[in-house]
């Protein structure tokens, strides 16, 4: 097959791209930066923005599958811009998979797509989307998410997979802030309750992309629906934290706050920020208050029925992973 994958210069797709290339597959990245690493692989790479809808038309030229992985995330920043990217993007991929005759195309999309601040424990796909959203990222991830499943039709079969905090080797998001705060001294148990919490290893998020669109096509079950994805390893929230500070060499967290002095920080922080402009991500936020502060973990069943989805790297195994990479 020939496959575009949007975002193939980043920690999900790099890894995507990389499994796709093993087993044979042509491969096409669509990026906005250069990756000598994908060249090495002999990965053509195309440059450009979701919100370009004729560069996003060029890229998915000729193709045969899209696992749109490109996305802003983060959780601070101007609500424009992830529209732009999140929401206007990802219509210019169902725009392009239409016009150029594609007919599968695999949608990244995350869990927190349902998240309202409260517990969520063995959670399945019927949990419906909140009405209010405390952060961007989520609530453009949720309208693109629901762009991508009204699409789907007897002309373009379309899934959505949610993986869960993505974490390994390569990680460009969630170890390297965890480390850099562990090392500045800057993290703070919110609460003392053992919330528990799954993540996912990349290359068990990677796979489970390319189980769900080989089982993809018009009809079928996996068609139109959503998935959680991650380890099935649920652990109390702050031991997985420690666990990656342990891996780069870095004392465990054992100072705490209440969850409801979080929250306010959390106000206060965007407060200060949406009125000053102040520049970079405030240090708390509500959404991460609520977030640190709760268990959200999900059943796993679907993804394991519908398209064969096991982990096959333990989050232990990849802890292992983790430490020979900040190592080396």
């Amino acid at each position: 097959m020939k496959v575009l994958v949007t975002g193939g210069g980043g920690f999900l797709g790099g890894v995507i791209v990389r499994m796709l290339r093993e087993r044979g597959d042509q491969v096409r990245s669509f990026s906005r930066g250069d990756y000598p690493a994908l060249a090495a692989l002999g990965v053509e790479q195309i440059k450009g923005g979701l919100e370009d809808r004729e560069a996003v038309q060029r890229a998915a030229s000729g193709c045969d599958l899209v696992f749109h992985v490109a996305a802003k995330a983060g959780v601070w920043g101007s609500y424009d811009d992830f529209y732009r990217t999140n929401v206007v993007g990802t219509e210019h991929v169902i725009t392009a998979c239409r016009s150029n005759g594609i007919n599968r195309l695999v949608y990244t999309s995350s869990p927190s797509v349902v998240f309202d601040g409260t517990d969520v424990e063995g959670g399945n796909e019927t949990i419906p989307y909140p009405a209010v959203f405390e952060a961007h990222y989520p609530k453009t991830k949720a309208q693109a998410e629901q762009l991508v499943l009204e699409a789907d039709s007897p002309e373009l079969a379309v899934t959505s997979l949610r993986p869960h905090l993505i974490w390994g080797p390569g990680d460009n998001h969630l170890v390297p802030r965890i480390i850099a705060r562990g090392k500045a001294g800057k993290l703070r148990r919110i609460g003392t309750r053992p919330n528990l919490v799954d993540t996912v290893y990349v290359d068990n998020a990677a796979r489970a992309h390319l189980l769900a669109a080989d089982r993809l096509f018009p009809g079928s079950c996996v068609a139109g629906n959503c998935y959680f994805i991650s380890n099935g390893e649920p652990l109390p929230l702050w031991d997985m934290v420690n666990k990656i500070l342990a891996a780069a060499d870095i004392p465990p967290v054992t100072r705490t706050i209440s969850p409801k002095l979080a929250y306010a920080i959390g106000c206060i922080c965007e407060g200060l920020w949406g009125r000053f402009g102040l520049s970079g991500e405030p240090p708390m936020t509500r959404f991460v208050a609520h977030e640190l502060s709760t268990a959200h973990w999900f059943d796993i069943s679907a993804a394991r029925r519908d398209f064969g989805y096991i982990p096959e790297v333990s989050t232990d195994e990849g802890l292992v992973r983790l430490r020979n990479w900040l190592h080396a």
